[in-house]
């Protein structure tokens, strides 16, 4: 949830370190620090607040000379966000220094024994523990730095990246990854340590993802050594070369991240389906689904793990999968799922479902999983991430970067994935027609340019959101297919705007959310003409009789709806089972407008975080 960034080598490291802080702030933006050592003294500033606030802070506060240093901007797991809980935080001694991305479930008996032994602490954090404890192991055992590392984190429960700096042997800095995610960007005698590679883009394209349960000791001139954290045996070093481009991560021109990325929705989608959709030769071609095609036709059922917006992709799959393919699908919250006991088999197939690739809950659902037998498959965005490498096979989405804390196009693209798996088991199973699977693939290679039709409504969604951008509640509703963009419309809302807003399958109405339903309620209802359109219009006639406001999204040329709605926005008509790639836009725009009029932090709305590496 935490970023970090660190550097040694050749060049001064206070502007790779701020810039990395910035390119990772969508991690966690309460608090940020960086501590800086110039060839005599460990410096450190840290503030509470975004790194903005660290940047105007910290020229009063140090210098900025040196070639070493580490940062971290925060999300608050232990310790309110103040200056003192920010990291980077030192050991007693002061020679030592950490920063850390995750949680140390241990942290208060460790500490409760480091105060007997004389050891004092100024946060409230479980960060500064644990530097204290590689201090007490470093003394007592009288180890070096990266071995004191290692027998500290054996005693250690719980999650971490991290990365330390010893004054004393500035030639070097540890690093350590267990659940966390930690990259190391190789230059020329210069190396970077990041959550993720978009600190070093621009300087190296070489990368050494860590493993969970291995450290590395970085020097300058020695290189890189990895070691495993249990055993202490030697790990070669596998370099990555990166395919990711600056141009990725910058707004080109749009006022944020996530507007940019609502726009960047018809070449994501394309990206995600290029080379697997062939609709000349009427074929789809996946290698995670074709090299493990007979375990999953063989399975007893399928079942989809996710969190948030991933979630939503998944119950807009089950749809899919047991319409097409007509497998048993079941959806459930990774986050809920292993703390059930659930009955879990050979027989059964797991997809889950990240776009991040990182996602605590999500990663110990698939551990679970694995050690029940079940056959699972990974739909993830970053290449390299832990659940591409837990996971037995899967596929990934070709979003590109995601920074808007709110998903968008990793939610569109994951759609388009778990569309693509359910019509090649539906063409093996035999469960559609050749002429219906045609028809699809068809439908699904237009689906780019019915997104940019649906985008050129932007300005006349503006206008429907200025209307609507001061209710203090709202309501979503959607069936079949759209019942989850509902959902997924509601907390988009709530996410950046700080409006309360639930989703609703249409017809639950009548069982209890009517009572809210006034001249003050606006209810935003999906009513394409494809699937369930005449029972919807009864519910929008229900909403009607009872004065509430109507936004419909409807299907171009809608007049039954358009009759009754205050207001209607329009998309495209594509295929019932595709209508939540082109429904979910105009909900994504006007989620964006009503924050933006609102004046709030669109892309690091408060509380949030992008990734959500802690349990």
């Amino acid at each position: 949830m935490c970023g970090i960034v660190g550097y040694i080598g050749k060049r001064e490291a206070y502007p790779i370190i701020l810039e990395g802080l910035k390119r990772l702030e969508y991690r966690g933006y309460d608090s940020a620090g960086i501590a800086l050592y110039d060839g005599e003294n460990l410096k450190l500033s840290k503030t509470k607040g975004k790194v903005a606030d660290l940047e105007n802070k910290i020229t009063k506060e140090i210098s900025l000379n040196g070639s070493v240093g580490i940062g971290h901007t925060r999300w608050a797991t232990h310790g309110v966000p103040n200056d003192v809980n920010s990291h980077p935080h030192y050991s007693n001694s002061g020679d030592l220094v950490i920063i850390h991305n995750g949680i140390i479930e241990n942290y208060a008996s460790i500490k409760e024994e480091l105060i007997k032994r004389g050891y004092s602490f100024s946060s409230d954090t479980d960060t500064e523990v644990l530097i204290n404890l590689i201090e007490d192991v470093k003394k007592n055992e009288k180890v070096k730095l990266g071995k004191a590392v290692q027998i500290a984190l054996n005693q250690v429960v719980g999650a971490y990246a991290i990365a330390v700096f010893d004054k004393n042997k500035p030639d070097e800095i540890v690093v350590a990854k267990l659940g966390s995610p930690l990259a190391i960007g190789v230059g020329d005698n210069e190396f970077f340590i990041a959550s993720d590679a978009t600190p070093f883009l621009e300087y190296t394209k070489k990368a050494i993802y860590l493993e969970d349960e291995e450290m590395a000791i970085v020097r300058l001139k020695k290189g890189i050594k990895i070691r495993k954290i249990k055993d202490d045996s030697l790990v070669a070093p596998y370099i990555q070369e990166l395919q990711l481009n600056l141009e990725q991560i910058v707004k080109g021109g749009y006022d944020h991240f996530m507007l940019k990325e609502i726009h960047e929705q018809p070449e994501a989608i394309k990206d995600t389906y290029r080379g697997r959709l062939n609709v000349k030769e009427g074929l789809i071609r996946m290698a995670g689904i074709d090299d493990n095609l007979e375990h999953i036709l063989n399975a007893n059922r399928i079942i989809v793990i996710a969190c948030g917006t991933s979630w939503h992709a998944g119950l807009v799959a089950e749809y899919i999968f047991e319409d097409l393919a007509r497998i048993p699908v079941e959806v459930e919250y990774a986050s809920e799922f292993r703390y059930r006991n659930p009955i879990i088999t050979e027989k059964d197939v797991v997809i889950a479902i990240s776009q991040s690739g990182e996602t605590a809950d999500t990663l110990a659902a698939i551990k679970l999983a694995k050690s029940k037998g079940a056959f699972v498959f990974g739909v993830c965005n970053v290449v390299g991430s832990s659940i591409a490498r837990e996971t037995h096979a899967g596929a990934y989405t070709h979003a590109g970067p995601e920074i808007g804390v709110a998903s968008t196009k990793a939610f569109t693209t994951q759609i388009t994935v778990l569309t693509l798996i359910a019509l090649k088991l539906a063409k093996e199973k035999g469960t559609i027609s050749k002429s219906d699977f045609q028809l699809h693939l068809q439908e699904l290679q237009l689906i780019p340019d019915k997104v940019k039709k649906a985008l050129l409504q932007d300005e006349h969604i503006k206008t429907v959101a200025k209307i609507y951008k001061d209710a203090k509640n709202c309501l979503y509703l959607g069936r079949g297919f759209n019942f989850p963009v509902a959902l997924e419309g509601a907390l988009k809302l709530k996410e950046i705007s700080y409006i309360h807003a639930e989703g609703y399958p249409a017809a639950e109405m009548k069982h209890g959310p009517i009572a809210l339903i006034d001249e003050q309620m606006p209810v935003f209802v999906i009513a394409t003409k494809r699937g369930h359109y005449e029972k919807v219009v009864s519910n929008v006639q229900e909403i009607k009789s009872r004065k509430g406001k109507i936004i419909g999204i409807v299907t171009e040329g809608d007049k039954d709806v358009k009759n009754l709605a205050d207001h209607v926005i329009e998309v495209p008509e594509t295929l019932e089972s595709l209508t939540p790639l082109l429904t979910t836009i105009p909900l994504q725009l006007l989620s964006y407008h009503i924050a933006v009029m609102l004046e709030k932090n669109v892309d690091q709305p408060r509380n949030l975080a992008k990734s959500v590496t802690v349990e």
